[in-house]
């Protein structure tokens, strides 16, 4: 392989991963990567720079600023709240911001990160809790755009398979590979 091509190919592929785990620019910088919505809620981390983010609960407009209520989600290598269940959320937070931010653009379920410093906390009302919500004082508000949905198996719209079908075994071509068949559904019997 000559020298130039050698270099080529190592830039080439330096530049994709660059590109693959960029962090936006408005979302750049140090922030506490040990403070976490949860353990802010002691009131213990004021002042401290935070990069957070989540999925938007309610966004409410006031007569000076915008509040952001979020449910707090870990974020991935680029900074954006990752989807990976139910189960990884981090507890509720506030970002609040000046300025008018419309409800209808930051609408509930949108994927939104904040940096800023925590400000305190401010107790609300979730059903009949009362919750304390670490309050951030944002400098950015970044509102991902939606992820793209995927409808249909197995590769999307449009997508037709000649051998799909009762006939042929539905999502499988049956017991052995090639040929048509019926396989039963399988079942799992849990004991409580």
């Amino acid at each position: 392989m000559s020298p130039l091509l050698r270099i080529l190919s190592l830039a080439a592929a330096t530049a994709l991963l660059a590109a693959c785990a960029t962090v936006p620019q408005p979302l750049q910088g140090n922030y506490a990567a040990n403070v976490t919505s949860l353990s802010a809620q002691q009131g213990s981390a004021s002042g401290t720079q935070v990069r957070w983010g989540g999925e938007i609960i309610s966004t409410e407009p006031g007569p000076q600023s915008t509040c952001f209520y979020v449910l707090g989600r870990p974020l991935d290598g680029q900074a954006r709240p990752t989807r990976t269940g139910n189960n990884d959320s981090q507890g509720r937070f506030v970002a609040c911001r000046a300025g008018f931010y419309d409800p209808e653009v930051f609408a509930k379920g949108r994927e939104i990160t904040v940096t800023g410093a925590i400000q305190g906390t401010m107790t609300r009302k979730v059903g009949d809790y009362d919750y304390a919500y670490p309050r951030v004082d944002a400098n950015v508000v970044y509102l991902w755009p939606k992820r793209p949905v995927v409808v249909g198996y197995p590769y999307g719209p449009g997508w037709y398979d000649p051998f799909w079908g009762p006939y042929w075994g539905g999502p499988y071509w049956g017991p052995y590979w090639g040929w048509g068949g019926y396989a039963p559904p399988v079942i799992v019997v849990r004991r409580r």
